[in-house]
């Protein structure tokens, strides 16, 4: 055993010295060693692992040697004061310290703490309390032991919201898919209930504007600026007007019936027919349409707000700046040259409950609820061929162009009738947009440092406060640079929507089969394209890397 006596405490009482002459005490072993570190005058302290193998192999090498006989010192433990350290994360969100007990010197205290956060730039987010446990935690810690803890957290910015606007009316359209129940509690099929109107003062439409966001912060304290977001603006139709008590709320001045338009709504004087047949001759008016019967073969409606049928409409034209509501069918015939006797042109949405040989284009969702056969379809927005419980809709024979997706419940028939759809086609489209936004972002950001820097370059303020034209020149610069940031800001957002709009687009834009798809299916989604040489049960058609693919397990 080695003699503790060979163990002393350095004149500085920093190190622990192994005073020994190797011919005399030798050999020794590590193990011997640092059972006397274990004693209580040298426990405290850290034990040099590299110092003790090299004096065991030093004094093991020399011992029994005549050069042996001379008294050799090893520093062979050592006190150390406790160690802190801090760990800023990459993004800056988050400080981590973590502190090490000492070996026999001084313990961390608050002040060490706030130093080195002063080193590090760590200012906002501090946590008094969580610091002052980890500081206890770590005087209970023996020596060397550590201790670590999340002291700092920044402040996650909260992007501002977009404008919203809410309709407070039902439209015309809705009527077809709200049967009126009966007071035995039956749904009656065929009445649609009354014709919507509004009255003056009536609430149409509520804006809850967008939201500036809120700036958040890291742990160095530098801010993170919010991205506001998009507005609205409210707008008021014909028959319409924003109110004076509040200027995020549209009312009626008018009695009509109300129709959407692009941000807004407007209130139409509303003429009302029987029937459109030779008798009554061709509608073009400056307001909606209600015709309670039908619009007979060879006759045109055309109206710059809705048009509602109750009846059927049969081989021929209707043209509405609004929506187009049939409630019972649209026929038509096929003619020559693959031209079909019916055409219904809408800038916002179709509904019917029936189709057959007929051409249908609109902006907004084209909507049939039992049956859409052999007829052209086009719209920019989704066509949906579904009732309300999503267990009827037949899509048979004819094309489809519904660039935001395809709805149905079964697609193509028994007989394999060729049925064509296509829909998301436009991704090239987004793509040049977004190229166009993007380099306009950079443009204006260069015009933003280059205005920046012209208003740095100026003189100081008093020495042209005074001098009217300079003023009006430094007020003209720095409109322009809001100007320049306001519109920054709004391509930066526009970007960012069509940016995530790009990268589902395919997710998003789709086909959707609730119960059936036969063969004869010739699918487009994008440039994937695929005819259908089977049945297929309910699934979502989607373009995944520019093949068709079936996806049986989210369909709706």
């Amino acid at each position: 055993m080695l003699a503790p006596d060979l163990l002393h405490v350095s004149s500085d009482s920093q190190f622990a010295e192994l005073k020994i002459i190797p011919q005399t005490h030798g050999p020794i072993t590590e193990d011997a060693l640092r059972q006397v570190l274990k004693l209580p005058e040298f426990s405290a302290m850290m034990p040099l692992e590299q110092a003790i193998k090299i004096a065991v192999k030093d004094v093991n090498n020399l011992s029994g040697k005549e050069e042996g006989n001379h008294e050799l010192l090893f520093r062979v433990a050592e006190r150390r004061d406790g160690q802190i350290s801090i760990e800023v994360a990459k993004d800056k969100m988050q400080a981590t310290m973590t502190i090490v007990a000492p070996w026999g010197g001084k313990a961390i205290t608050l002040p060490d703490v706030l130093q080195q956060l002063k080193q590090q730039n760590v200012a906002m987010g501090l946590s008094k309390q969580k610091i002052e446990v980890l500081l206890h935690t770590a005087a209970t810690l023996k020596p060397g032991e550590s201790t670590s803890g999340v002291i700092a957290v920044g402040k996650p910015v909260v992007n501002g919201t977009h404008a919203k606007l809410e309709r407070k009316v039902p439209l015309a359209r809705e009527r077809l898919l709200q049967p009126q129940e009966r007071e035995d509690g039956t749904v009656d099929m065929r009445n649609l209930g009354s014709v919507v109107m509004v009255r003056p003062k009536d609430l149409l439409m509520v804006k809850t504007p967008a939201t500036a966001g809120i700036n958040g912060y890291n742990v160095n304290g530098e801010v993170i600026p919010a991205k506001a977001g998009k507005d609205l603006e409210l707008k008021a139709g014909n028959g319409t007007e924003i109110s004076a008590d509040n200027p995020n709320v549209l009312l009626a001045t008018n009695a009509g019936q109300p129709v959407e338009i692009r941000d807004g709504m407007q209130v139409d004087d509303v003429l009302q027919i029987k029937n459109v047949d030779v008798s009554y001759g061709n509608v073009d008016f400056k307001g909606s349409v209600l015709i309670s019967g039908d619009v007979c073969e060879g006759m045109q409606v055309r109206s710059s707000g809705d048009i509602t049928v109750m009846g059927f409409v049969e081989s021929s034209r209707l043209e509405a700046d609004g929506d187009i509501t049939v409630s019972k069918g649209v026929l038509g015939r096929q003619l020559g040259g693959n031209e079909l006797s019916t055409h219904l042109h809408a800038k916002g949405q179709i509904t019917a409950q029936f189709v057959q040989y007929s051409h249908l284009e609109s902006l907004g969702d084209v909507l049939v609820t039992k049956q859409l056969l052999h007829s052209h379809t086009i719209t920019d927005a989704k066509l949906i061929v579904s009732d309300s419980s999503g267990r009827r809709g037949d899509l048979v024979g004819g094309w489809v162009k519904a660039e935001q997706g395809i709805q149905a419940v079964t697609i193509g028939a028994t007989a394999d009738t060729k049925t064509e759809l296509y829909c998301a086609m436009k991704l090239d489209d987004v793509k040049h947009r977004l190229k166009e936004l993007d380099d306009s972002i950079r443009q204006l950001v260069v015009a933003k440092l280059d205005m920046e820097s012209r208003l740095r370059k100026l003189p100081p303020k008093a020495e042209w406060q005074n001098d009217s034209v300079m003023v009006e020149q430094v007020k003209m610069m720095l409109d322009q640079k809001h100007s320049i940031e306001a519109e920054l800001t709004q391509e930066e957002t526009e970007a960012e929507l069509l940016r995530s709009d790009s990268d589902s687009y395919y997710h998003r834009n789709h086909i959707e089969v609730k119960r059936r798809m036969y063969a004869n299916v010739e699918i487009h989604v994008g440039n994937a394209q695929q005819k259908t040489q089977r049945e297929y049960g309910p699934c979502v058609v989607e373009n995944e890397g520019a093949e068709i693919n079936f996806d049986y397990n989210n369909h709706g």
